[in-house]
């Protein structure tokens, strides 16, 4: 980042007005944006559907968040019956009535030529050349955005706040020039292409490793390692051959989560404790996402320990009960969350935690886990149930070699992850320059390799 675009952003930050900037009843903005009505820059487009009783139609639907389309099974137009609806134009602004306050909106593509939508989904076209479609939707999605949505959006929560087009057609945005409007479009789809690229690795890399927990913990596998197992211990082992079934009460016990608290007593104190979704998804706990709690040290609470399990014992699937993950290092004054249920091991057992862990969450723990599940609308899993559930384990250190390497399969995994965090953040701090005015496309500041957020 340049030294004058960091004066500007602190002149902006203060209020100031910049060379070159105007103070707007909207904020301050660069001298050439200008002020519109969105009625002047977009206008309905609306062609009913004639239905035919016979014919198949799609409809689509439009996700919250700027997540954009997707399609619902065909039905006829007998299974239509007499609901009005609409062809899908291409090219155009569309947006959910009922969750545009939740930025359910969207653009219009070819793809969806010859789709329908019902008057929840308005379709928009540019007029005037004064907006360009791309832009618009990088536009609702920044707070300001999301504020005209909102302020559109009159009512409760949920269904009760639905958009008033009228309203929504009358607010004021500002705008840059046209050319301008679509070189910044560019430059984040190009990054959204970047952040889908690393998405689609991370999934890849994951689905790698599952492939490959179902393979080491698969008895009748595990000799397919015998051949490449490193020398030492290890080789000794013939894989699958000396595995042992036990039950997890036999290895060790069960103990509840945090217990007595309100809201009052959480994110302020010197002690900590483990949420639920530090459990739900991730098998080793990172310690760098745990909340404050207040616990006096005269309060009977379970202190968590290093290599003790976590499972979830509530959820509204019975895949997502009993998912674990073990704690890998030493913790100071932490507790568990009351959502879920800790294990610990015996000291005398002869057992990998990480190899444990990774266990319960591969094929094979899944599918005890559902079978103890006990529901209907909310399925549980209880003390009990854990400790009756037989485990089939190798040896310790066959435990141990599997999970050295799938401990390099969750690093690849982190880096990925990291990585993909990165390029959101980027795509943030671009969004912050560029749809503001603090970096202009059309000049020097972000010509060519020049342009950058570092």
């Amino acid at each position: 980042m340049t030294s004058s675009m960091k004066k500007k952003i602190t002149q902006l930050q203060q209020g100031q007005v910049p060379k070159g900037y105007q103070m707007t009843r909207l904020g301050i903005a660069p001298n050439d944006w200008m002020m519109f009505r969105i009625g002047d820059c977009l206008e309905r487009v609306e062609r009913p559907v004639d239905v035919q009783a016979d014919k198949l139609y799609t409809q689509i639907g439009i996700r919250s968040h700027g997540k954009g389309l997707f399609y619902k099974e065909p039905v006829t137009g007998a299974e239509l019956g007499n609901k009005a609806v609409f062809w899908i134009e291409p090219d155009c602004f569309i947006l959910n009535i009922v969750f545009a306050w939740e930025q359910a909106i969207g653009k219009t593509t070819q793809a969806e030529e010859g789709m329908i939508g019902s008057h929840r989904f308005p379709i928009y076209r540019p007029i005037n050349n004064r907006a360009d479609t791309d832009y618009l939707i990088y536009y609702f999605l920044t707070k300001r955005g999301k504020e005209i949505l909102e302020a559109a959006s009159p009512g409760g929560a949920g269904r009760n706040k639905t958009l008033g087009q009228d309203r929504f057609l009358k607010s004021k945005i500002i705008l840059p020039p046209l050319a301008e409007q679509r070189k910044i479009a560019k430059i984040l789809a190009t990054q959204d292409r970047v952040i889908e690229l690393k998405k689609k690795l991370l999934e890849e890399t994951k689905n790698r490793k599952k492939a490959l927990l179902k393979m080491l913990m698969c008895p009748t596998e595990m000799k397919r390692l015998e051949a490449a197992s490193p020398r030492g211990e290890a080789a000794s082992c013939r894989f699958g051959d000396n595995n042992k079934l036990v039950f997890m009460g036999d290895i060790g016990f069960a103990y509840t989560g945090i217990i007595g608290k309100g809201k009052e007593d959480f994110g302020k104190g010197d002690a900590w404790y483990i949420p639920f979704l530090n459990v739900l998804k991730n098998t080793k706990i990172d310690l760098g996402n745990l909340v404050r709690v207040n616990v006096s040290k005269s309060e009977k609470q379970n202190v968590v320990q290093k290599g003790d399990l976590f499972f979830n014992i509530s959820s509204e699937t019975p895949d997502e009960v009993g998912l674990c993950a073990f704690l890998a290092n030493k913790a100071e004054r932490t507790y568990l969350n009351s959502f879920c249920l800790g294990f610990r091991l015996k000291p005398d057992a002869k057992i990998e935690p990480h190899y444990l862990a990774e266990w319960f969450n591969s094929c094979y723990g899944r599918r005890i886990m559902r079978s103890l599940a006990q529901g209907v609308t909310r399925y549980n899993l209880s003390r009990e149930g854990l400790l009756s559930t037989p485990i089939n384990l190798p040896p310790l250190p066959i435990q141990r070699y599997i999970a050295a390497i799938l401990s390099a399969a969750d690093r690849e995994i982190d880096l990925l992850r990291q990585d993909l965090e990165q390029e959101e953040q980027k795509k943030k701090a671009l969004m912050q320059l560029l749809l503001t005015g603090i970096v202009r496309v059309n000049g020097k500041e972000a010509a060519g390799s020049r342009f950058s957020t570092k």
